[in-house]
């Protein structure tokens, strides 16, 4: 541009120098300014309205990623949170899928009142109650709660061996000390789940026996009325009269470790979100140390799966050494053994959920693993909280998701509740297995694409040169 405004400079000074021998033809050629367009386009420089093409284009992108990740969260919160929803707020209509047992050792009056009464319980908000007979126990009312322990029911009523008889006796000589609640034994056991029993089971027990309690109490009482020694009766033992039939609520494994709820169920989120936080951290050391795309194949799927599952060893005592500050009794069932189990079954079933994470992150990459993350702890916790039995159907996945069996591995060593720790174990190295499968057929996909990816810039960067 300088070189032409130079040229025509030039010509305008030739036609100024040469004789004006026709002044009234002589034209004057103008001379042109030249506009030097700005084009500098520094940072931090622009509003977000500006029209200028580079912010424009800027702007849908930030538009379009900004909805499209609006959309993914709406996705998850009608795809992947009402499996939550469905667990906690449909397990009081599945309530029926719990059974307890009613056995009669006494043979009498209350034997056949309190029988007959839960036989005529049948209701899809009651538990099913099974009438058994008590020659199925030799052992008497213990062996019925050895049959709750061995989780065979959920809840179990024993009418006791000679109730009707102890309390006949007992109105014949006035005898005011006997207790009349020693008639009836309930038997349930919290610390296989205390949530069900708080919320759904300990009621139904409770609130039939006293109805039934209150009912033989107007038939005795009618019974009553015609003796001549009712006044007597009723001075000395009225306990007899006005409620002759009792009973006890016996928790024989108690929910009495408030702190577990943080090892059994909320902990276990944690958990997760720890074994998160290591995969982002060894996916980013990947990256920025370059071993990545360093490595062979081979060398970089032992990284994968033999790396973090070595660091899960560490973080889990960690963990599990956290518990035991805050006073978890792990060696109630198996002594100082307890911890030791229960920090091997952390470290495994961080094992199962972090490699999972590890493996799918390979195909979703660090922008959508939040997505699966969400599903995985939402699919764990929704098993966990209330017992599979009152979830719908489709929830019997549960009893295959390390969430359910890490917390019946804790519950057998705090509660001492039936044990299944060899079956928790398995399902753990399970999920393990399959994540030592997913995770090398996902790299050698990655891989492919990586490699094809810089055949192709090999191939331009020759055609340029």
């Amino acid at each position: 541009m300088s070189d032409s405004l130079e040229h025509s400079f030039q010509e305008h000074a030739t036609e100024k120098s040469e004789p004006d021998t026709a002044s009234h033809h002589h034209t004057t050629v103008p001379i042109k300014t030249p506009v030097v367009p700005d084009t500098e386009d520094k940072p931090f420089s622009h509003g977000l309205f500006d029209k200028d093409p580079a912010t424009t284009a800027a702007r849908k992108g930030w538009f379009k990623i900004s909805i499209f990740g609006v959309a993914a969260i709406f996705v998850m919160i009608w795809g992947v949170l009402p499996i939550y929803w469905a667990a906690i707020g449909r397990s009081s209509n599945n309530i029926h899928n719990l059974s307890g047992y009613v056995v009669d050792f006494d043979g009498g009056e209350i034997g056949q009142a309190v029988t007959q009464a839960f036989k005529n319980i049948s209701s899809p908000q009651q538990m099913s109650w099974l009438i058994l007979d008590a020659s199925q126990f030799p052992g008497g009312p213990d062996d019925v709660a050895q049959a709750l322990l061995d989780h065979r029911c959920w809840a179990a009523v024993t009418i006791n061996p000679q109730a009707s008889a102890n309390l006949n006796a007992s109105i014949n000589t006035a005898n005011g000390s006997y207790n009349t609640s020693q008639a009836v034994s309930a038997y349930i056991t919290s610390g296989r789940n205390e949530n069900v029993y708080k919320s759904l089971i300990l009621g139904i027990p409770t609130k039939s026996l006293t109805t039934i309690s209150h009912a033989f109490s107007l038939s005795s009482a009618q019974r009553l009325a015609s003796r001549s020694d009712i006044s007597t009766l009723m001075q000395t033992a009225p306990l007899l009269v006005v409620q002759p039939m009792g009973f006890t609520i016996n928790d024989i494994r108690p929910f009495n470790v408030p702190v577990a709820s943080a090892v059994d169920y909320v902990g276990l989120i944690y958990l997760v979100i720890l074994a998160f936080v290591l995969t982002n951290q060894l996916l980013a050391a990947r990256v920025e140390s370059g071993l990545d795309k360093r490595l062979r194949l081979r060398p970089l799927i032992l990284l994968r799966l033999l790396w973090p599952v070595t660091l899960y060893f560490f973080v889990s005592l960690m963990y599990s050494l956290l518990s035991l500050a805050f006073g978890v009794p792990f060696g109630r069932k198996f002594g100082h053994a307890g911890f030791i189990i229960y920090w091997m079954m952390s470290w495994c079933s961080m094992s199962a959920l972090g490699l999972a994470l590890e493996s799918m992150i390979t195909i979703l990459t660090i922008k959508f693993i939040p997505i699966f993350l969400i599903l995985w702890i939402i699919s764990n916790v929704s098993v966990a909280f209330y017992p599979i039995e009152v979830l719908p159907a489709v929830f019997r996945y549960g009893f295959a998701m390390p969430f359910y069996n890490v917390s019946s591995t804790v519950r057998t060593l705090l509660f001492d509740t039936k044990n299944q720790i060899g079956l928790n174990f398995g399902v753990q190295f399970s999920w393990i297995l399959i994540s030592c499968i997913t995770l090398p057929i996902f790299q050698w996909v990655v891989r492919r694409r990586q490699i094809k990816a810089w055949e192709a810039s090999q191939r331009a960067a020759r055609e340029k040169a």
